[in-house]
């Protein structure tokens, strides 16, 4: 699918397009490019004469490279953006700029939260963009914003898990639902840090390149300031997970040592039972029964008692509780 928006009194408007006719009838400053197929492909390279992703020899091009110009003068980057689902597992999604002719092309598989967002932004607010790098520096922009509305859950979240884990009966039923949520956090913290470094890359390239004017350029530290500040979030997120963590296996083990406490009592208490029963098996010569009509009822009084004993000792010095 292609998405094109021309420029109008500072105003991003999206202008439909079914065909290649369509393509060349209209001036814009973004072409956002949504799993294109390959005849929408091609529309876009004839028409403005521009390299795709796929057609380039990236193959002669290290992994770490993700931002180089082409041969004709394209400047090409690679950023990684977020897709957050309640239902689902947070992914990350490549998206592929082309600066050309004072155009901004984007190419990308899933449709993304933050493109939507600023397209709707562009719309409502006149003046905010001046041309194809504005358009860039909002994404980036508009991306710490999304990174640091996911933070924000992820604090709501583990306030609830921090609540679960402090509460007086924590069963292992809790347990498994804590690290559950725990890892999902987790997930999306590591992520989120993940793309915020690779917008901090992109921005910094788009600095070092001279591409900018004075107000981009002013934009461009603010969006590493905000980055550089969600940083120390993701920091601390990252240490009260850790916590969150040890405190659940923490409390897992206490109560498997309850369990192995339990065996362990009641093998002790056990025990004297156990003694004066095989005392009582062995001795063929003086057997109770033999001379007294009360030996059977004397021996299992016998073994209670005995079994009673370290069960009152242990519950007076508190180890039963």
């Amino acid at each position: 699918m292609i998405n094109v928006f021309i420029l109008q009194n500072g105003r991003l408007n999206q202008v439909p397009i079914d065909s290649r006719e369509d393509l060349e009838k209209v001036s814009p400053i973004w072409v956002d490019m949504t799993d294109p197929t390959d005849e929408e492909r091609t529309w876009v390279k004839n028409t403005y004469n521009v390299t795709m992703p796929d057609e380039d020899e990236v193959q002669d091009i290290e992994a770490s490279a993700r931002y180089y110009e082409a041969e004709n003068g394209d400047l090409h980057l690679r950023t990684d953006f977020r897709i957050d689902d309640d239902d689902e597992p947070s992914q990350t999604v490549t998206v592929a700029f082309i600066l050309s002719g004072n155009r901004l092309f984007s190419m990308h598989a899933e449709d993304l939260p933050v493109f939507r967002l600023v397209r709707m932004r562009a719309r409502s607010r006149p003046g905010s963009i001046t041309d194809y790098k504005d358009v860039l520096l909002d994404l980036y922009s508009t991306d710490a914003e999304y990174s640091a509305d996911a933070l924000e859950g992820i604090y709501r979240n583990l306030e609830e898990v921090s609540t679960r884990v402090l509460q007086e009966e924590f069963t292992d039923q809790d347990a498994a639902a804590t690290l559950s949520t725990i890892a999902k956090e987790e997930d999306l913290n590591g992520r989120i840090r993940r793309t915020m470094m690779d917008t901090r890359r992109a921005v910094s390239f788009l600095m070092r390149g001279r591409l900018l004017d004075a107000d981009q350029f002013e934009e461009a530290r603010q969006i590493l300031r905000d980055i550089e500040s969600l940083d120390g979030h993701t920091s601390f997120l990252f240490e009260k997970i850790n916590f969150l963590m040890d405190a659940t296996v923490g409390f897992i083990n206490i109560n498997q040592i309850k369990i192995i406490k339990i065996f362990s009592v009641a093998s002790v208490a056990f025990l004297p039972p156990t003694l004066i029963a095989s005392i009582y098996g062995m001795n063929f010569r003086l057997m109770p029964e033999l001379g007294w009509d009360f030996g059977y009822p004397f021996a299992i009084v016998l073994m209670l008692l005995s079994a009673l004993g370290p069960l009152w000792y242990f519950n007076r010095r508190g180890w039963l509780k």
